[in-house]
């Protein structure tokens, strides 16, 4: 009856939040980033929402098993959705039950841009030299999904470069990693966090940064933008609700989830992954991001003739 209704409504609305423990819903296995990164934030963040917080994986479907986990929970901020790019490029194929107006950011905890690299005794030492060689032969780029970011990342760059690429697809990037290392592959877009080990070891070369900016970390190294690409992807990790979620509950988890990520073991997992606390970012520059990406990735599809323009 509509006065059950209303008293449901205004029971929920007097409750103190968080009242209960907190779901953090991952699309990942535990030990990869995505997973490392939401247990990371939960440490501060159970601390500052007073509550516990549980990682709770739901593997597989690019994101999809994830999402329709989330989308049949209540949209009360007890379930919160870790996304990667994954999920968007999920949404803009049309898998999935959710729609990019069905996210509300919440916080943006890693910004992590893809970086161009080949194997340190590669004959190629700049990314001019990278697009070069897709003049003579196709580039055999490697990339962890169809469709994926890393994909459509080297694909808008080879199309922007009017150059030739083939795309190898492996399981992860930690076979990217093993396969760019064994020469089976020419270059890979790789994600900082996956290969700065390599990097500093020497066993990498990076040519270019898929960003605006030079990271910090890679001060020598210049971004696509620079070169005169305008080629910018990156995997960033962070937490939304779904829409319907109390506008007060939103406020809540995003004051807490950000003073969590201020915290030392936070701040001391985005060091080691080479990045800085400009990787955190609170709803209303998260949110906006989303929205772009997902805008991004949807008109990169097209373009590639990955998914039909409405």
């Amino acid at each position: 009856t509509l006065a059950a209704l209303l008293n449901a409504a205004v029971s929920l609305a007097q409750e103190p939040f968080p009242a209960e423990p907190i779901d953090i819903v991952t699309h990942a296995s535990p030990g990869g980033g995505t997973d490392a990164t939401a247990r990371a934030m939960a440490v501060g963040a159970r601390i500052a929402l007073n509550t516990n917080m549980a990682v709770v994986p739901k593997t597989g479907g690019g994101g999809i098993v994830a999402m329709n986990y989330v989308n049949n929970r209540p949209r009360d901020g007890y379930t919160v959705l870790s996304i990667t790019p994954t999920h968007l490029f999920a949404i803009a194929r049309g898998q999935g039950p959710l729609s990019i107006d069905d996210l509300v950011g919440v916080a943006r905890a890693t910004d992590d841009p893809l970086v161009v690299m080949v194997r340190a005794d590669s004959t190629v030492s700049t990314l001019g030299e990278l697009i070069q060689l897709g003049h003579i032969r196709s580039i055999k780029w490697g990339t962890t999904q169809i469709g994926g970011v890393d994909h459509v990342a080297g694909a808008i760059l080879a199309q922007v470069a009017e150059t030739q690429l083939s795309v190898v697809p492996f399981s992860g990037g930690g076979e990217i990693v093993t396969n760019l290392m064994g020469g089976s592959i020419d270059a890979a877009g790789l994600n900082l966090t996956e290969a700065l080990d390599q990097i500093q070891r020497g066993d990498f070369r990076a040519l270019a940064v898929m960003a605006d900016e030079r990271l910090e970390i890679l001060p020598d190294t210049p971004t696509t933008v620079e070169l005169g690409y305008d080629v910018v992807f990156s995997t960033v990790r962070g937490f939304l609700v779904l829409k319907g979620t109390p506008e007060d509950r939103i406020d809540v988890l995003e004051t807490g989830l950000l003073e969590g990520m201020q915290q030392e073991t936070f701040q001391t997992y985005l060091q080691g992954s080479g990045l800085d606390a400009n990787a955190v970012a609170g709803r209303e520059i998260w949110d906006a991001q989303v929205k772009r990406l997902y805008a991004d990735a949807r008109q990169a599809m097209i373009d590639l003739g990955i998914i039909q323009a409405e």
